[in-house]
């Protein structure tokens, strides 16, 4: 009795710890993957502070191919013409600053000179890192319409390995339902 629990618990702490997290997952109501078998890839949209190098292009180039990698295990087939889904990507890149408050307890008070101290807390930055966002959208090319949507966003690493490992992971996570 105390195993199932304790899985399904340790399955949950392990979900919670991921670094990507899926915002969006919005299929047309009519949507069914298996009436499609083909797909190509439209334009690329990119926003925010994304350097236009040529990491940054082999990044999209290795964004492309995770998100062929999964829908080609789902079935369909990638082609240059006449596809059946456009693949729609945006990528959107921030930076943030991290903070912390200081304490009124734990850290010194503020001098501002003759012999007045202030205790008052304040932010203080920590550091700073970039949050990515891709917003993924299915078009059926006959028709010319949206039929699946999905975001996901997370922390962007600065290593190569860890940006192509945060990248097949946060793809194959969002497309995992379909």
């Amino acid at each position: 009795m105390k195993t199932p629990l304790l899985s399904l618990i340790l399955l949950f702490l392990m979900a919670s710890c991921s670094s990507v997290r899926v915002v969006s997952n919005e299929p047309a109501e009519y949507f069914a993957l298996n009436n499609y078998k083909t797909f190509a890839f439209s334009d690329i949209e990119s926003t925010g502070d994304i350097p236009q190098t040529g990491f940054y292009r082999s990044q999209v180039d290795a964004l492309k191919n995770a998100v062929s990698r999964q829908l080609e295990t789902k079935g369909l087939r990638r082609v240059e013409s006449q596809p059946d889904l456009l693949v729609n990507i945006g990528v959107a890149i921030d930076e943030k600053v991290q903070t912390r408050q200081t304490s009124l307890l734990t850290d010194p008070p503020n001098y501002i000179g003759q012999r007045r101290y202030t205790w008052r807390s304040r932010e203080v930055e920590v550091g700073r890192y970039n949050q990515g966002t891709i917003d993924l959208h299915l078009i059926d090319r006959s028709r010319n319409a949206m039929v699946w949507r999905g975001i996901v966003e997370g922390i962007v690493p600065d290593k190569p390995a860890k940006l192509q490992k945060r990248i097949d992971e946060s793809m194959e996570k969002l497309l995992a339902g379909l």
